[in-house]
């Protein structure tokens, strides 16, 4: 075999195998976008009743505005309906730790009232601040139910800094940012309430 016959085949080759690779990616993309989105769905809606919502909340991500809070920035937030009537936004909300970004899904019910605290993505300290990526996590639980009057914004802290909340024993600093982030969250959706809500039966 000559070597232009041989280059030539090397090359038809690759092309096989590249015109392969590809065909199965493509084929296969759809696929892996489902796994994803249920995964996605999975981790973020579990703070939700099931039967609360009949929409896809995660198809329906609302604007946001004024990301950078005061202590934490909004990475973005979904609107869960039930009938075109909203029900709860879910806002994914990012603050600093004791050793790095901490990443927050908090979901406020059309009433201004938590529903529930999840961390995403943490890397505090293992045994310590690492806790808050616990789930079920007892000391976020504590914040269910609470609003921005309730407690009242000096209620927004921790108690040694005489406001409401327990800590996370050996990890003030996480226990500190977590409580002021999802403090943020409130306000915003207190102060953003008519866009973050809109009317989903107009859409």
């Amino acid at each position: 075999m000559s070597r232009v016959s041989s280059i030539a085949l090397v090359v038809c080759l690759a092309a096989v195998g590249l015109g392969m690779t590809y065909w199965v990616q493509w084929g296969s993309a759809p696929r892996i976008a489902a796994e994803q989105r249920l995964i996605d769905t999975r981790r973020l809606l579990d703070l939700i009743a099931s039967d609360s919502y009949d929409n896809q909340p995660l198809e329906h991500p609302v604007r946001i505005e004024a990301a950078f809070l005061t202590n934490s920035t909004l990475l973005g937030g979904y609107l869960a309906t039930r009938a075109n009537q909203p029900v709860a936004v879910l806002l994914r909300s990012q603050t600093l730790g004791y050793a790095g970004a901490i990443e927050l899904l908090i979901v406020i019910d059309v009433n201004g009232r938590l529903l529930g605290v999840k961390t995403l993505k943490q890397s505090e300290t293992p045994g310590l601040g690492a806790r808050i990526a616990d789930w079920p996590n007892t000391w976020l639980q504590m914040f269910h139910g609470k609003s921005r009057g309730q407690p009242e914004d000096s209620g927004w802290a921790l108690k040694k800094d005489q406001g409401q909340f327990d800590q996370i024993a050996g990890a003030t600093i996480t226990s500190r940012a977590v409580i002021n982030a999802t403090h943020d969250a409130l306000r915003y959706f207190d102060e953003h309430r008519q866009q973050l809500l809109g009317n989903p039966g107009h859409e």
